[in-house]
């Protein structure tokens, strides 16, 4: 089981938190978590966004997974832009597999369809958020995000990566940074 090397210069494991300013309307108010950020790049999954258009009974159905008895609805998450028909599973590390990466001792990250049928057969990890697609940057791109005012970054906990409030997510990591986002400008200013 792959665990992720923490160098304080990266930000692996936190919660990424979009600027009241950001334009990009696929980013606008989300909070991302960050599985990997290296001299690589970053990858991450949004945990806000919900896809409407799929439900998790239909994504079984499609993947030719028959579900044991009732299984607990399960939202499916717009987790990024980039690889939009690929699956993710965030979830809590007390399902770990060969292809399961550790990010800490709260967060796993396993993409295979394997999670997939042990969460249809009531045995998958107690936590999970299924999303589709990833928030993908090449080196230095995220840095260069950041230092543009594009994204606030904040510790990450189960609560604010698990919860079911979607809408509160945004405002509740602000929160953990003692903001509140209807203080804040959307322009960057100078001195």
């Amino acid at each position: 089981m792959p665990v992720i090397e923490k160098d304080e210069s990266y930000l692996s494991g936190q919660l990424l938190v979009a600027m009241p300013g950001l334009q990009d309307p696929r980013f606008a108010k989300t909070v991302i978590y960050l599985c990997a950020h290296n001299a690589d790049g970053a990858m991450g999954l949004v945990v806000n966004r919900e896809i409407d258009a799929i439900s998790f009974p239909d994504l079984l159905e499609q993947l030719d997974i028959e579900p044991s008895g009732d299984v607990e609805p399960i939202r499916v998450h717009f987790g990024g832009p980039v690889e939009s028909g690929r699956g993710f599973v965030l979830h809590s590390p007390d399902y770990v597999q060969d292809t399961t990466m550790v990010v800490d001792g709260e967060v796993a990250l396993t993409a295979t369809i394997d999670i997939l049928k042990a969460i249809a057969g009531g045995s998958g990890p107690r936590r999970r958020l299924l999303a589709l697609g990833y928030a993908g940057w090449g080196p230095g791109q995220l840095d260069t995000e950041i230092k543009a005012n594009g994204w606030l970054h904040v510790a990450a906990d189960a609560d604010l990566v698990f919860g079911a409030d979607l809408e509160g997510k945004w405002q509740r990591a602000m929160g953990k940074l003692g903001i509140d986002p209807r203080m804040l400008s959307d322009e960057a200013g100078h001195a």
